[in-house]
């Protein structure tokens, strides 16, 4: 159960064992016999969302962030805390990069609209960034990502960029491509993103953790 524990740290979701309580070696040797199951999740700090930059999409994002458990981050000189009224920090000087450290538990939206976007990729990329994504056309994202090269930033960094950020579900509003980043982002964390609803063909009997949980919940479980 201790390998199992430190998977479920190491992946940051949750998982339902079953435990063999009569087997020695592999389960736990209770002399009462049977089988076990046990629910075990991950506690640990929040990831950080740093969104750089202000507007509709980043004030929106920043409150799906917050749904999603995310320690939201606002870096820009122009936001303030009205509009982000969950954000935990809300930076307020003029894009100063010392003041929002970048880590390996660090989501990173640029939504800057040109202001120094080349500057925060850098700085998202050095701090190894678990997610990098800017807010831009397709002609800007590609204008930015060749200035990255030309700087001698290797093509496996920059490669790590999502530009335009989101996934293509067809966004068309603020709102709507704010969810799409943030789906993206769940997606980067949890793995590759596939469809939930299958053809019968495609259905396979192997449970997954998300369907455990959900029928643990589904039976009163949790």
């Amino acid at each position: 159960m201790r390998n199992q524990a430190l998977k479920c740290l190491e992946l940051e979701r949750p998982e339902l064992i079953t435990l063999d309580l009569t087997d020695e070696l592999l389960g736990v040797g209770m002399p009462c016999g049977g089988k076990m199951d046990v629910y075990i999740e991950p506690i640990l700090p929040p990831p950080e969302l740093l969104i750089v930059g202000h507007g509709r999409i980043a004030e929106v994002l920043a409150t799906i962030g917050l749904l999603m458990n995310f320690s939201v981050t606002v870096n820009d000189p122009g936001a303030d805390r009205e509009s982000f009224p969950n954000a935990v920090r809300v930076v307020t000087e003029d894009f100063d990069l010392s003041e929002t450290p970048i880590g390996a538990r660090t989501f990173v939206v640029i939504a800057t609209l040109h202001k120094r976007d080349h500057l925060w990729l850098q700085k998202a990329l050095e701090g190894n960034g678990a997610y990098v994504a800017l807010i831009a056309s397709r002609h800007r994202a590609k204008l930015v990502l060749d200035y990255l090269r030309a700087t001698g930033m290797s093509a496996e960094k920059v490669e790590k960029v999502w530009a335009p950020a989101g996934l293509d579900l067809g966004a068309a509003t603020p709102e709507e491509i704010a969810l799409s980043i943030m789906s993206q982002i769940v997606a980067s964390r949890r793995g590759s993103p596939k469809p939930l609803a299958l053809k019968d063909s495609e259905l396979s009997t192997e449970s997954t953790a998300a369907d455990r949980v959900i029928h643990q919940c589904e039976t009163g479980g949790l």
